[in-house]
């Protein structure tokens, strides 16, 4: 038998190349997406397009409204998303965080996918958290994951009972480049996915946010033909 993966699925690039690399290593995938209250539906469109064609054993989209709060350019249509021209840029340094944060984000999606995971048998969760993000989100850190695996493994039943949870990050030390080749490799259809801030509700991706600077880079870096659908 196959291992079981809880995999989170945003319907992104980087998640999506996680899925692949899950997949390829043999495990049996559960893919786990939210609504939690972000810009637009598109993105979890393609989450559904993507884990239907993977031919995951199941795909949970849970709704989790995290637009009640606010607090991130995510989540709160007061708060605009900066552009790749402006002066918030969400990743060019570690020294401020960006607008593009959402509180806690990470420590509840993997808090709920814990449950999920512990409910199934299935001993990993797989996150593709990067060292592109965690240059600026506090919850894409090495030592978070570290940490919250540890906390995993101390709450839960399966934990005490010694069938430990790992949190697999196998992206986190590649950069954008590097995690499209991966892909590429892999057979990922990167036109299917969708990763831009504010993309329109046929997927097409605006073109000038941090998002779809990151991936036009990534491309150009790779040498890898770029088939993603801009507006600008």
């Amino acid at each position: 038998m196959n291992k079981k993966a809880i995999v989170l699925l945003s319907g992104g690039m980087d998640s999506t190349t996680l899925l692949a690399l899950a997949q390829s290593q043999q495990y049996d995938c559960y893919a786990l997406s939210f609504r939690y209250g972000q810009r637009h539906q598109a993105e979890l469109d393609a989450a559904s397009q993507i884990a239907k064609r993977a031919k995951v054993i199941q795909h949970e989209i849970i709704d989790l409204d995290l637009s009640r709060f606010g607090g991130s350019a995510l989540t709160d249509h007061s708060i605009d998303v900066p552009d790749s021209h402006s002066d918030s840029h969400a990743h060019d340094d570690n020294s401020h965080i960006p607008i593009t944060y959402v509180p806690a984000r990470n420590t509840v999606f993997l808090s709920i996918a814990l449950g999920w995971a512990e409910t199934l048998n299935a001993n990993d969760i797989f996150i593709g958290v990067t060292a592109v993000d965690y240059s600026g989100y506090p919850d894409c850190r090495p030592e978070f994951i570290q940490s919250f695996q540890a906390m995993a493994n101390l709450a839960t039943k399966a934990g005490v009972e010694g069938h430990p949870f790992t949190i697999q990050t196998p992206l986190i030390h590649l950069s954008k480049a590097e995690i499209i080749q991966l892909g590429h490799q892999l057979g990922v259809d990167y036109a299917k996915t969708v990763t831009c801030y504010s993309a329109n509700e046929y997927g097409q991706a605006c073109g000038v946010c941090d998002a779809c600077d990151l991936r036009r880079k990534g491309f150009e870096a790779a040498n890898i033909i770029d088939n993603t659908r801009y507006l600008a």
